[in-house]
């Protein structure tokens, strides 16, 4: 016979959103419980982010509910290392609790009840469920004719971590958002060749951004 793990709220994902609904739910004393498929809380910012990645919004637009002000101290744009600190710190004064290494696979609603199954075979039972797996959870690599005989490398911005092993290279980056514009930069800080395949026209803002380093296609 199956156990049934019960509660009011199941949050699917263990970073910045559902550790803060967490917060917000306990603080109202309503039960809930957060599944997270990695073992670590934000895992985005710990495994798939560049090492010069920075929030792109000030620090006072970045506090989580009912934590302090960030400290006069902190870079007005924090970094990537200072914001998962911040995040850790975040979960220790509120004594949140993920439940790690729980893949979601199935979740369906019938009879005013939540099922939400996962890969360890774990049902649990709720109320209401809040899905906060983020949208960048999954890479995505689009097909590209020729590339299986491509004798490169080719890498995903996710695997990106920074230049250095492309010094001297010529580096096309595929997109102009915020991850590919600040790749483009990063690799030319590093002494890469850098290259940008942009599908739509480019922003006068993109081109003082990058100012003459990196060439849009």
């Amino acid at each position: 016979m199956e156990t049934v793990h019960r509660t009011t709220v199941v949050i699917i994902g263990a970073g910045p959103a559902g550790l803060a609904t967490s917060v917000c739910l306990s603080k109202l004393a309503i039960a809930n419980t957060i599944l997270e498929k990695e073992n670590v809380t934000c895992s985005l910012w710990k495994h798939r982010a560049y090492d010069r990645l920075r929030l792109h919004l000030a620090k006072q637009y970045c506090n989580l509910p009912f934590a302090p002000p960030h400290a006069a101290s902190t870079p007005t744009f924090m970094s990537k290392d200072h914001f998962t600190a911040y995040v850790e710190s975040y979960v220790s004064r509120f004594q949140i609790e993920p439940r790690f290494d729980c893949l979601v696979t199935r979740a369906a609603h019938g009879m005013g009840k939540w099922r939400v199954e996962t890969a360890r075979g774990e049902v649990y039972e709720a109320e209401f469920l809040v899905v906060a797996a983020g949208e960048n959870g999954v890479p995505f690599v689009p097909e590209v004719d020729g590339m299986e005989g491509f004798g490169g490398v080719t890498l995903h911005s996710s695997g990106y971590r920074n230049g250095e092993e492309f010094k001297g290279k010529d580096v096309l980056v595929v997109g102009c958002g915020n991850s590919g514009m600040e790749i483009g930069l990063d690799l030319c800080n590093h002494g890469a060749r850098a290259s940008i395949v942009v599908r739509g026209p480019v922003s006068f803002f993109c081109l003082l951004f990058l100012g003459q380093q990196v060439k849009p296609v």
